[in-house]
This record gives structure tokens, C-alpha cells and sequence, in this order.
């Protein structure tokens, strides 16, 4: 039942080899047979059996929605009415949601089946899915490495056919990064998009939801359900939603260039580059225009993204206390030790260290020194982001510098590990949509990932270029 999009699922229900009751059955059988890999931190057995029967219906009489029979993962950062959301922090231990996020209740409204929470990075921090407090989760292509991080668990839930898509968070990386590292197809769109309403928050400003997907179809689909304006998020566009799946044939991609630094860099894996030039000279062949750019400010793209991020952190974070919800220290004995002993209990060490950052760079005296300059660099690497768009329509990169690295790889400097999101956090610094699809697979076994960055707004085209560029 290892179907390659919903299209396929939809065949296959209609030609009565299969029913969203068996297709459940099928994925909870898979999540059963690989506990070991500690993918999911909760399944929804009773909830989503019931569900599938009652979709089943549905499709009988011919009012089931655009995704029935799509089984979908919730990363652990997203909330669902009345179901526990812990971004795999113990700081939110026994918390439960009291209101569904946007995405869940378009996705519900569609008639999408919701198997269960994934497991992640804590407060998606982190790009090897190590920092959960529930333990990291292993990549079901090779579980001595990392399936990638924050959306780690989410990506390993479909290339382990434990459903048929999920959704992860995106602050600088964390769908796409996964993607590449699992072999599958990862979304980040355009800032503001997707609601961000009922997301757990990292950095407001640079947090997205998105799919990861076997296929460019279903991610499309997807993103026209979960897109659109909401009322519950101000930062949320107005913009109408493009047809995204009905559109995929029609590539308007003429001009591609490709980031000259992402493929010369000494730290760049030679397999990645060789891979990453066949498949310029395949493009070039197709006869696309594809030239090289320079771009000088990559070295500067990661400490601009982690001083802002572990800014808004900091002030985000502020709210897990101890004393409105979560995680409450039995040893605490006043006010004070109340904050000081939940926080230090609850929160893990990566963590800690993005709070301290932050705070540190939004002190009196630093603030304009690094945060204020942070801001005025960022403006600087979206505007040059964007003047590239007006001479191409996409920019390619390696999605990740190496395949997946093993589990419990260690660092003498943790900040060595901010490295992995050297090619992805461009794009949400400047706020535009980018996708990592499977490139080829590695001489050791593992597969490699592509980036394709588009302008704002454009997914539609994105997605078009995506298809045809998985189906050359």
C-alpha cells in the first residue's frame, strides 16, 4: 500500500482494492512494526479508525472532501482540540490543546484523517531531531542517522509509510533539511502564506507550516487547502489561492540560476556537487537558461538568522513559567524558584542556550550591537534575494551540505551543528518559498536533496518547475 500520491489512493478506492479503513489499518500496522525508530509521540488508534469508517461513507455517497483518504501526522508543535501538544518539551508535560491551529481545521474540513503527533526537535530547535526530550528519532532509511531536524519525525513518518503526509514547521530549514535527509518532497512557503495560528512559536517572524510528501502532487494539494487568509493571524496574507494541483503541467520556468558559492564550497560533500552539476547540465540540455550567481553574504546568512531567531525566542519562550501551565518543579518553594527551578527542569539544553542568546542580544547595551544590525543585514539579504528574481525565476542549491550524519555525532562547539542550515535559512530570511526534492541517492546508501527557491507568492510556479523537474 505504498501509494505515491492521493490520486493514486483515490484509484484505488474507487476501484475497490483498498478503503480508508484498510489504508489506517495498513499505516498503524507500519507505525507498530517500527516503534523502535520513536517517530511518534502519540497515534490516534480509536480516533482515527473511526474516522476512516465514517469517511468511507462519505465516499459511498459522494460528498467526501478533496483529501479523503489521505492520512496525515501532526509535528508536535502543532495544536489539535483537545489532544496533547508538547513541541517534545518536557516544560509542556501533560498540556492539552484547547483549540484546534488553522491548518488542523481546514485539513478535518477536507475530510483528511489525523493518525498522530510526531516527534521533534524541542521548540524546533535543532537539525538532527537529537534535542527532543523524548529521544531522537532515527531515519528509517538508515536509523544509526538522523532523519533531519525539527521536522524530523514528521519527514521519517512518510518515508516510512506511516502515512501519507505530514506536516512539519519551517524557522530555517526544518521541512526542507528533513526532506533531503529522508529522500522526500518538503514545502516551505511563502512567509505568511499559512496561517501560523496554532503553531507553537520559535521565531514568529520566520516560522511556516508546511507538507512533507512522497510526491510534488500531494504536496500541492495540500497547500491549497491549508493556504489562505485568517483572521486569527494578522501576518497572514489576503491573497487568493492558486490551484496548485490542477496546474502542475505548466511549467513557466525559463530561467534558473544556481548559487555558485553552494557548490564550491570546501564544505560541500563531492558527491552532493557532482550530483548538483549533472543535474544543471540535464537542465541546460532541456534547453532552460541556467546561469551561475554570486551572491557574497552566505558565511553571513546563519549568524543573522540565529541572532534574530534566539531574540524572538526569548521573548516567546517567556511564557512557559511554570506557574500558567506544563511543567511545575516539585522542588520549587516560593515565586522565584517556581520560574528559576521549571524553567531550568523543563526546558533541555539547546533550548536554554537559544533563550540565554537571545536574551543576551536584547539586553541594554547589546542590543543595537548585534539585534538592531541583525535587522538591517536581514533587510539586506531580501533585498538582494529578491533582485535575483527579476532575471530568474528560481535559484537551485543543495538543500543540505552531506547526507544524514549518524546519531550522537558529537561537537567540542554545539554551534558547530547551526552550520547544517547554511544553504535553507536564505529563504526565510527574505520570506519566499523554497522546496527540497530527492536529487539521488549517495554512495552510501542515503538519498541527497535539491533546493528550488522561488519569489513570493510564487508556489504555483514552484510547483510546476518541482513536477517537472522530479519527472525528468
Amino acid at each position: 500500500m505504498n501509494y505515491k500520491s492521493l490520486a493514486t489512493v483515490h484509484q484505488a478506492i474507487k476501484n475497490g482494492e483498498t478503503s480508508c479503513i484498510d489504508l489506517v489499518n495498513f499505516h498503524l500496522n507500519e507505525i507498530d512494526a517500527h516503534t523502535d525508530y520513536n517517530i511518534f509521540l502519540e497515534v490516534f488508534y480509536g480516533e482515527a479508525r473511526q474516522r476512516a469508517t465514517l469517511i468511507d461513507e462519505k465516499i459511498k455517497h459522494g460528498n467526501a472532501g478533496k483529501l479523503a483518504g489521505m492520512v496525515v501526522a501532526l509535528k508536535d508543535n502543532i495544536c489539535y482540540k483537545d489532544h496533547k501538544v508538547s513541541a517534545s518539551s518536557k516544560i509542556l508535560e501533560g498540556f492539552e490543546s484547547l483549540f484546534s491551529a488553522t491548518v488542523v481545521e481546514r485539513l478535518l474540513a477536507e475530510d483528511a484523517i489525523i493518525i498522530g503527533r510526531t516527534n521533534c526537535d524541542e521548540f524546533a530547535m535543532g537539525s538532527g531531531n537529537e534535542n527532543s526530550a523524548f529521544g531522537p528519532v532515527k531515519n528509517p532509511l538508515n536509523p544509526k542517522t538522523v532523519p533531519g531536524g525539527s521536522s524530523g519525525g514528521s519527514a521519517a513518518a512518510v518515508a516510512a509509510n506511516m502515512c501519507q503526509i505530514a506536516l512539519g514547521s519551517d524557522t530555517g530549514g526544518s521541512i526542507r533539511q528533513p526532506a533531503s535527509f529522508t529522500g522526500t518532497v518538503g514545502l516551505k512557503p511563502t512567509y505568511g502564506r499559512v496561517s501560523r495560528h496554532g503553531l507553537i512559536a520559535y521565531a514568529s517572524s520566520f516560522d511556516i507550516i508546511g507538507p512533507i510528501a512522497k510526491s510534488v502532487e500531494d504536496a500541492a494539494l495540500m497547500m491549497e487547502v491549508i493556504s489562505g487568509s485568517d483572521n486569527f493571524d494578522s501576518t497572514c496574507t489576503k491573497r487568493s489561492v492558486d490551484n496548485y494541483s490542477q496546474n502542475l503541467d505548466v511549467n513557466k520556468v525559463k530561467r534558473i540560476a544556481y548559487i555558485r558559492d553552494a557548490i564550491e564550497n570546501p564544505g560541500v560533500d563531492a558527491e552532493v556537487s557532482a550530483q548538483f552539476k549533472q543535474k544543471i547540465e540535464k537542465l541546460r540540455a532541456d534547453g532552460f537558461t541556467v546561469d551561475a550567481i554570486e551572491f557574497p553574504y552566505l558565511d553571513y546568512l546563519v549568524p543573522i538568522y540565529y541572532l534574530l531567531t534566539t531574540a524572538e525566542a526569548s521573548s516567546n519562550l517567556a511564557r512557559f513559567d511554570g506557574i500558567h501551565f506544563g511543567y511545575r518543579s516539585k522542588n520549587a518553594h516560593d515565586l522565584e524558584s517556581t520560574y528559576k527551578l521549571s524553567r531550568t527542569e523543563g526546558f533541555g539544553q539547546e533550548v536554554q542556550r537559544r533563550i540565554m542568546l537571545g536574551t543576551f542580544v536584547l539586553s541594554s547595551g547589546y542590543y543595537d550591537a548585534y539585534f538592531a544590525k541583525a535587522q538591517r543585514a536581514r533587510r539586506l539579504i531580501r533585498d538582494k534575494t529578491l533582485a535575483f528574481f527579476e532575471d530568474y525565476d528560481v535559484i537551485l542549491s543543495p538543500t543540505s551540505p552531506h547526507t544524514a550524519f549518524e546519531i550522537g555525532q558529537e561537537y567540542q562547539d554545539p554551534t558547530v551543528m547551526y552550520l547544517e542550515d547554511i544553504f535553507t535559512v536564505q529563504a526565510n530570511i527574505a520570506g519566499i518559498p523554497a522546496i527540497s526534492l530527492p536529487l539521488g541517492i549517495h554512495s552510501n546508501g542515503l538519498p541527497t536533496g535539491i533546493q528550488v527557491m522561488g519569489n513570493r507568492f510564487e508556489e504555483e510556479k514552484l510547483l510546476a518547475f518541482s513536477h517537472f523537474l522530479m519527472n525528468t
